[in-house]
């Protein structure tokens, strides 16, 4: 890899990305951020600097003088079909612009121009609207990694603060579903993927993995459910000869307190909120999104688009810089990583 570069994409440019990578450049010294680049329309963001009294000034550059020029301007790798947006109006004629935006930072880190992909948001509606035809962000990344390859991979949701790292085992499906989805296929393959991206890219050299029960109390011998026994116990005795650290199922009210979490390096939840809801409590405005089992980095906020706000000057960039700061540590410890 010739870069420590990032490559930073637009996401909707009616939403608060635009305006959190500006903030972010302008805080790039006292945050201590790595070196990036936005993938997006130099002029659109110029404008909304402008606009927003934000004193940053941006310059379309080629990703060979990106990194030098990160010191004295917000680099900009120009996108083809990125337009102009009103901020707040989201609109599905800037549908290929995110796009594009989101192909283009995938080739310029299989490519070796980047050292990571860090995306902004995107509202999956204005998509749809304009005929893209992925449930979401992520299962597009994965279909353009599996381009060229055999096989798609599976990716798997980590969100990621100092304090406390989730995944959803099942993610953005109803509650009434998740109970059929849920498998111990899909458990053990889940865990086999974080243990090996917490391995080489956290460094984590035996990542300890504790999993949730399904049902309150963890089923309670089966009074509340036969999921916990049947399903989720044999995928934990399964990593665990696999010789992965796995541990549970433990009652998901009982395994997120501070004296709990200092026995795991990740919890895997059962379900979205299982997952979500204490990592939003413990660390809302810092957290990261985090995809693992793909074969590049990729970081993003945890957080939407946020279009009621935007262009307001009140969204807080705090999400984006720790995704900026963990994609820059992920490189760094995979370099130094066996394959």
């Amino acid at each position: 890899m010739r870069h420590r570069l990032l490559a930073l994409t637009q996401g909707d440019p009616a939403g608060i990305g635009p305006e959190l990578s500006l903030m972010a450049w302008m805080q790039r010294q006292q945050r201590r951020l790595p070196a990036f680049a936005y993938l997006g329309n130099a002029a659109a963001l110029q404008d909304l600097a402008g606009r927003m009294g934000l004193a940053v000034p941006v310059r379309s550059v080629g990703w060979e003088e990106a990194e030098a020029a990160f010191e004295t301007v917000l680099p900009v790798i120009e996108i083809a079909s990125a337009a102009p947006a009103e901020s707040g109006k989201p609109d599905p004629a800037n549908a290929a612009g995110v796009i594009e935006a989101i192909e283009h930072g995938v080739s310029a880190v299989n490519a070796g121009l980047a050292a990571a992909l860090i995306t902004n948001p995107i509202a999956k509606s204005v998509l749809y609207a304009a005929g893209f035809s992925h449930p979401g962000h992520t299962e597009f990344l994965a279909e353009l990694a599996g381009r060229g390859r055999e096989s798609v991979p599976h990716p798997v949701m980590m969100i990621w603060s100092e304090a406390l790292a989730v995944v959803p085992v099942t993610i953005h499906v109803p509650l009434a579903a998740v109970p059929a989805l849920l498998t111990t296929e899909l458990i053990v393959e889940t865990g086999q993927i974080v243990a090996a991206d917490l391995a080489r890219r956290f460094g984590v050299a035996r990542p300890r993995l504790a999993l949730s029960g399904l049902n309150p109390h963890a089923g309670e011998d089966g009074a509340l459910g036969a999921e916990d026994a049947a399903i989720i116990a044999p995928a934990v005795a399964r990593l665990r000869a696999l010789g992965i650290q796995a541990s549970g199922p433990y009652p998901a009210d009982t395994m997120f307190h501070e004296r709990a979490r200092a026995g795991y390096d990740v919890a895997l939840a059962m379900y979205h909120d299982q997952a979500l809801i204490p990592i939003k409590t413990i660390a809302f405005d810092d957290g990261v999104n985090v995809t693992l089992g793909l074969p590049f980095i990729r970081t993003s906020p945890d957080h939407g688009t946020a279009f009621d706000i935007a262009g307001k000057g009140v969204a807080l960039p705090d999400s984006l810089c720790a995704a900026l700061r963990l994609a820059a540590r992920m490189a760094e410890t995979q370099k130094g990583t066996p394959a």
